[in-house]
């Protein structure tokens, strides 16, 4: 070969291209009015490689869901036994930040599509509900043989997926540009401060205090609460109001 010869510029992986020219498309026509056939044809393959890839014209909008979820299930499994299972739920919703944060412009140009396409918004709501699901199952293992473990565990995912999505929607409505990680990680510490156990049992401090809208000015005043076993959650958490509001 000669010194002189270069070689071609590597193509990008099929998957890749189509998403990129679904994207291109999206942009310049209209989400509605993009086809399957338009997207092949401006990436030069088959209408069978599309579906290959992708089993809809949907799911070229959501390509890298299905890895993230199958990445924070591995996540969840390979936890130790023994760490705090609310922190290992709130790093397991971490994962799907820095699936977003890897790439922020199509972050952001698939959020702001997103907003206008409501069949996008449908799709996108049950692929949320399968990550709530993700982390409800784990906890459900963790909290088995406690009265409220069902309960519990339903709740403490729905709180993680809430306030992962409250961050990631700042962080997507600021055209990627707040720290992520900051955003989100200050989001998750209200649940971590709400429902987080250490060792000396449940969680508690000026933080959790702040949550519950108790006085977080007086670290020092310390509320006694005394409650049924079986009592559901959403009534402790109710009677732990009240307490602070009588504080």
């Amino acid at each position: 070969m000669s010194s002189s010869s270069v070689a071609p510029p590597a193509k990008p992986p099929m998957r890749d291209a189509l998403v990129a020219a679904a994207f291109r498309l999206f942009l310049e026509r209209g989400y509605e009015q993009t086809t399957v056939d338009d997207i092949v044809a401006l990436a030069g393959v088959g209408r069978r490689s599309f579906f290959r890839y992708f089993p809809s014209k949907e799911d070229v909008v959501f390509p890298d869901h299905e890895g993230c979820l199958a990445d924070m299930t591995a996540f969840l499994a390979a936890g130790d036994p023994e760490c705090e299972p609310v922190r290992r739920v709130c790093d397991a919703a971490r994962l799907v930040l820095r699936m977003y944060a890897e790439n922020p412009t199509f972050s952001v140009q698939r959020y702001r599509l997103t907003k206008q396409v409501p069949g996008l918004r449908a799709y996108e709501l049950s692929v949320v509900w399968r990550y709530e699901r993700a982390l409800a199952e784990y906890l459900r293992g963790r909290y088995a043989g406690r009265p409220d473990g069902t309960l519990r565990a339903d709740v403490v995912a729905a709180a993680v997926v809430a306030a992962h999505n409250n961050a990631l929607r700042s962080w997507l409505r600021s055209d990627g540009r707040i720290d992520a990680d900051e955003t989100v990680g200050h989001a998750l510490g209200y649940v971590q401060a709400a429902f987080g156990t250490t060792a000396a049992g449940p969680a508690a401090g000026p933080a959790s205090a702040a949550l519950f809208g108790g006085p977080a000015e007086h670290p020092d005043d310390v509320v006694v609460l005394v409650s049924r076993r079986d009592a559901p959650l959403w009534r402790v958490v109710q009677e732990i109001e009240t307490a602070f509001g009588r504080a």
